[in-house]
C-alpha cells in the first residue's frame, strides 16, 4: 500500500495556510493529498479557514460566522492572498482532498457541492466531531470519512467505527502501537499528524502508518527515500 504524504492546509510551513498559493505549492511539490478546513460565512458560503475566527491568519477580526463572504474577501490571508471558497480550491488544483468540517451546518453545504460536482472519489471528509461524520455520511452515500483526534486513547477506534469512518487521523505524539493494532484489526486506515521532523517520520514508518500529514513539502521526498 502507498504511504501517503498529505499537505497540511496546503504546505503551511512555506506558504500562508489554507490559501490558493499554499494548495498550488502542495500540488507542485507532489503531495499525494491536500488537507484543508471548512467553515460557513454569515451568508452561508463554504470558505476555507482553520480557526473559527479570522484573527490569527488574516489582518481582520471577528468570527467567520459573523462575517459575510464579501467581508472575508476583503481580508489579507497572508502575502496578499484572499480567503478562498472551497470550490475555488477544487478548480485551482486537481489533487485528492481531505476536507475537515467543523460542524453539521458545514456538512450540509459540503454535501451539496459533493453531489453537484461528483466528488465522492476525490474528497475524503474529516472531522473531530463524530456527529458531523455521521451526518455527511447520511447525506452523501459512499463518502469516505476520517475521525480526527488529538486527545485520545484506544477508545478512539470505537468512536470511529460508530461514526462509520474508514480512517483515524491521530496526533502522532500520542499514537501507540496498541491503537494502531486495534485499527488494523478493524481495517481502519491510520494517518499521523503533524509530522515535520525526521524523528516523527521514522516513528510513522515504525508504526507502519498509512501516511502522514505535514507542513513541509520536503517530508514527501524524505518519506519516499525512507520507504
Amino acid at each position: 500500500m502507498q504511504f501517503l504524504t498529505i499537505g497540511h492546509r496546503g504546505v503551511m510551513g512555506v506558504e500562508p495556510e489554507n490559501t490558493l498559493s499554499s494548495f498550488v505549492r502542495a500540488q507542485q511539490a507532489g503531495m499525494d493529498v491536500i488537507e484543508l478546513d471548512l467553515h460557513l460565512s454569515k451568508d452561508g458560503a463554504l470558505v476555507v479557514m482553520h480557526d473559527a475566527d479570522v484573527d490569527r491568519t488574516t489582518d481582520g477580526h471577528g468570527a467567520i460566522a459573523g462575517l459575510t463572504l464579501a467581508e472575508l474577501r476583503a481580508l489579507d490571508a497572508g502575502g496578499g492572498q484572499r480567503v478562498p471558497l472551497f470550490e475555488e480550491v477544487l478548480d485551482a488544483v486537481s489533487a485528492p482532498l481531505q476536507a475537515e468540517i467543523k460542524d453539521v451546518a458545514a456538512a450540509r453545504v459540503l454535501a451539496e457541492v459533493m453531489h453537484r460536482r461528483a466528488l465522492v472519489e476525490r474528497v475524503e471528509v474529516l472531522s473531530f466531531h463524530d456527529e458531523a461524520l455521521t451526518h455527511i455520511s447520511s447525506l452523501v452515500p459512499g463518502v469516505r470519512t476520517g475521525l480526527v483526534a488529538e486527545f485520545y486513547g484506544p477508545e478512539v477506534i470505537d468512536r470511529a467505527l460508530t461514526a462509520g469512518a474508514g480512517a483515524v487521523v491521530l496526533d502522532i505524539r500520542r499514537l501507540t502501537l496498541e491503537t494502531v493494532r486495534r485499527a488494523r484489526t478493524e481495517k481502519l486506515a491510520v494517518i499521523g499528524w503533524v509530522v515535520n521532523t525526521l524523528d516523527e517520520l521514522r516513528l510513522a514508518h515504525a508504526l507502519e502508518l498509512d501516511g502522514v500529514t505535514t507542513d513541509f513539502p520536503e517530508i514527501r521526498s524524505t518519506g519516499r527515500f525512507m520507504a
